[in-house]
């Protein structure tokens, strides 16, 4: 590739970061974006953040062009998006704020490599991998969606599901006292074998009796090896490397899961990389909670009442313990847990990976200074070649995807952390929607109300469920479900001029109001959520950039302070 190119797509990856970036600090800040831009002070400051907005979106789905920094005496000066965010973060936390520069530099770097690569990378045969693959630009409103932790260019080559990473599986031998597990009866994924002849299978050999296999992501192999605890057991005996075996496996959107098509379960393997905002080890609780939402669904206590729409099954578990811990509950870092390839996987892909604009299909033509003014060079998104109706399209998506989780939480108490990384959607052969899957072991809310029922039901003491108090549980869902969800949908299809963004709002108040009727039969929770969605003026929404700046590890901490939320306007009151 040319030098030339490489600078533009540098600077096509550095104004999609000054999107993401004014995105966050507008909404955050409550600093107006109108159709001609924003000019906006600076806090601590003299100067002032000027730009243009080429498309203005209810949503906060914004783009923005002619970035720069005004001095008090007028003068402009172009900005590039680490130095934007370095003056938008003035007066935070130092170490955070540094860490979070690094973060963001690292992201731009990436993705000018995701797009590089995306020129000649082929679609596969497989829409699930094509979805999984299509995140070049992450999450389009955080200021780092694409940091790797600093990975090296040979690891990003091979671990990124962006250029169709795929690898073998490091393997060890623990010796079954430093290992715990849990399984599910009857899993279909599983075939009603034990864990260890699935992995055994898997890894191409057996483990030596009295030891147990259990499979690691490669970095982590390496990385867990200089651990104490971990060199203790192999100093001991009770660990033994065994190094990479069997077939290599395809990296899917979350890096941690890996799939391959010729076996009927993915593996979720612990990464020791922060990824956004969050290290990506398991915790016990998550490994065990995939387990009990498994059970709950055999005992009929979720059940899949929507036709077309179901929860994704981790049937099964197995982590190496540090068994220095006096309480036995310290994992490694080495763990996996085993999830269901679902029926017809070729026809799922991830909500993130039909919205997410794609790299250009051929190198950009423009010159470098009219490439770093706006990210008009990002191509269309998946969706974009498969929805041919997109009105009708999006009212099915309301009715077949979200509709069914909110009537999930309304029958059970169990709301589910639907982003869009982890909502499915079942596509047919023409594009349209079927139906949709729910994906993860980690988020799953339980209203404390319902906390009896559950117990009830499990027959045990306690539920590794996120159990909060229901108004959590609300404002939880209200920002998975209808921010990060429904309405980050219809921002995609409007900045894609596929339809009016109002039109499309409009859609959703109009399929919510008509969900209501099935919802009140379920219980009162949906149609208090639902009622809030449609009247409320203000909906509480995640400040991603203050979760950062915060340095909150959502994964371990409190459910009550799990990131900053603030109250922002809600586009469908507007709407109406």
């Amino acid at each position: 590739m040319s030098i030339l190119a490489t600078l533009e797509l540098h600077a096509l990856a550095d104004a999609a970061h000054c999107d993401a970036i004014l995105r966050c600090w507008t909404r955050e800040q409550g600093i107006p974006v109108t159709a001609e831009g924003i000019f906006a002070p600076v806090p601590g400051t003299d100067m002032n953040v000027s730009a243009q907005c080429t498309h203005l979106s209810r949503t906060g789905l914004h783009n923005f062009s002619h970035v720069a920094v005004v001095q008090p005496d007028g003068t402009r000066r172009d900005v590039a998006a680490v130095d934007l965010l370095a003056l938008l973060t003035t007066g935070a936390d130092p170490q955070e704020r540094s860490l979070l520069l690094d973060r963001t530099r690292e992201s731009i770097r990436n993705v000018t490599e995701f797009a590089a690569r995306d020129w000649v990378a082929s679609p596969s045969e497989d829409l699930f991998l094509d979805g999984e693959r299509s995140l070049l630009l992450g999450h389009l409103q955080h200021p780092a969606p694409k940091s790797r932790d600093e990975l090296s260019s040979g690891e990003l080559e091979a671990y990124s599901p962006e250029l169709a990473g795929r690898f073998q599986m490091h393997w060890f031998e623990a010796h079954h006292s430093v290992v715990t597990n849990d399984q599910a009866a009857n899993s279909p994924a599983l075939g009603g074998r034990d864990l260890q002849v699935v992995l055994a299978e898997i890894a191409g050999q057996s483990a030596s009796p009295g030891y147990v296999l259990i499979p690691a992501h490669p970095w982590q192999a390496k990385a867990v090896l200089q651990r104490t605890a971990v060199t203790e057991l192999v100093d001991g005996g009770q660990l033994r490397p065994l190094g990479p075996l069997g077939e290599e496996w395809w990296a899917t959107s979350s890096l941690r899961t890996l799939f391959h098509p010729d076996h009927s379960v993915m593996l979720k393997l612990s990464l020791g990389l922060k990824i956004t905002n969050s290290v990506r080890e398991a915790t016990a609780t998550e490994l065990r909670r995939g387990v009990e939402v498994n059970r709950l669904i055999d005992a009929g206590y979720i059940t899949h009442t929507d036709p077309g729409f179901s929860i994704v099954l981790d049937p099964a578990w197995a982590a190496v313990i540090d068994p220095s811990d006096p309480g036995g509950g310290s994992l490694t870092g080495l763990d996996v847990s085993v999830r269901e390839v679902p029926e017809g996987v070729d026809r799922l892909v991830c909500l993130a990976g039909l919205i997410a604009p794609s790299s250009p299909s051929v190198p950009p033509t423009s010159s470098i200074d009219s490439a770093i003014q706006g990210t008009d060079g990002w191509g269309p998104s998946l969706l974009s070649r498969w929805c041919t109706d997109p009105e009708a399209w999006l009212a099915d998506y309301i009715d077949k995807v979200l509709v069914p989780m909110v009537s999930l939480y309304a029958r059970t108490g169990v709301g589910l952390e639907g982003h869009q990384q982890n909502t499915l959607v079942r596509l047919g052969v023409s594009g349209e929607i079927i139906g949709g899957a729910y994906r993860d072991n980690q988020g799953y809310y339980l209203a404390a109300s319902r906390l009896a029922d559950v117990l009830a039901c499990t027959g045990e003491s306690t539920s590794t469920l996120a159990v909060v108090e229901d108004a959590i549980v609300d404002d939880r869902l209200t920002y998975y479900l209808l921010h990060n969800q429904a309405l980050s949908l219809v921002g995609a299809m409007a900045a894609e001029k596929m339809a009016d963004e109002d039109v499309l709002l409009r859609i959703v108040r109009e399929r919510l109001k008509a969900a209501i009727p099935a919802l009140a039969k379920a219980g009162p929770a949906g149609v208090r959520l639902v009622e809030r969605w449609l009247n409320a003026p203000t909906l509480p929404c995640k400040a991603h950039l203050a979760t950062r700046l915060a340095g909150i590890d959502e994964v371990v901490a409190p459910l009550d302070a799990q990131s900053v939320y603030l109250d922002i306007p809600n586009p469908l009151v507007v709407a109406a």
